[in-house]
């Protein structure tokens, strides 16, 4: 499932990353090696609110760092794109009470699939689907935590030149399964993120429809490097590598409260 990208490859999807943390934040606060990302419309939005460093930095500096530019925020995340600056900050960061995880960056290798039949959609015909899916994911959190991490898609329509948001539906309407897919088609390059199948459509076919269209559409609008993010401790990665997606990279990531 590891399948290196080129030289040329793994910078541009690095430079996307950055670039869409930028994108849609509300504000960046710039600091040497990288920037915080900061949105007070969605502050139980750990993916709207964090620190992504993406160059040399002190790693010593970090954790005084994350407590100033998060210091108002109940939580703290610190993203590490370099592996050995992650190596170097993970000792301070450890010492300040934050723990280490990694999620993989994967890029499609195979051939590209057929459109999948999903169809375009707006936020608000994902707003209650959504919904549902994060009391299912986090169990316990506040309806204002559920409306903060439903609502940021409101801030990723600005994260890239071109944002689609695509759904698959059962025969009776209802969304079944669903994606974001952002495109930069001058680049060639396209992001596939939060794929996401309703409890009650699981094992149907939807999330592989919906990928699918994903990537048709994608390499439609000329991208041919086409990529997505997923957590290396939990078992979506093997169904993407299944589905022609190879391991490029690993991104480190520091959370704490």
């Amino acid at each position: 499932m590891t399948s290196p990208p080129t030289d040329t490859e793994l910078p541009r999807i690095h430079g996307f990353l950055s670039d869409f943390h930028r994108r849609q934040a509300d504000r960046v606060v710039e600091f040497p090696g990288g920037f915080a990302a900061l949105d007070d419309r969605f502050t139980h939005s750990r993916g709207n609110n964090h620190l992504l460093v993406d160059g040399s930095t002190d790693p010593e500096a970090l954790p005084a760092r994350a407590e100033e530019l998060l210091g108002h925020l109940s939580h703290r995340l610190v993203y590490v794109v370099d592996d050995e600056v992650a190596a170097a900050c993970r000792g301070p960061l450890e010492r300040a009470g934050y723990t280490r995880a990694a999620t993989y960056l994967m890029w499609h290798t195979g051939p590209v699939p057929a459109h999948g039949g999903a169809r375009r959609v707006g936020i608000e015909e994902l707003r209650a689907p959504a919904s549902t899916a994060w009391r299912r994911f986090a169990p316990g959190i506040s309806d204002e935590q559920i409306q903060h991490l439903v609502e940021r898609r409101i801030a990723r329509l600005g994260a890239a030149d071109d944002v689609r948001f695509l759904a698959t539906h059962t025969e009776d309407g209802e969304v079944a399964s669903w994606v974001d897919l952002y495109l930069d088609p001058a680049a060639g390059i396209a992001r596939i993120e939060d794929l996401v199948t309703a409890e009650a459509h699981l094992g149907r076919g939807h999330a592989g429809r919906v990928l699918d269209t994903a990537l048709h559409l994608a390499a439609e609008a000329g991208c041919d490097l086409r990529f997505l993010s997923a957590n290396k401790a939990k078992w979506p990665h093997r169904w993407y590598g299944r589905k022609g997606f190879a391991v490029a990279d690993t991104i480190h990531y520091f959370e704490r409260g």
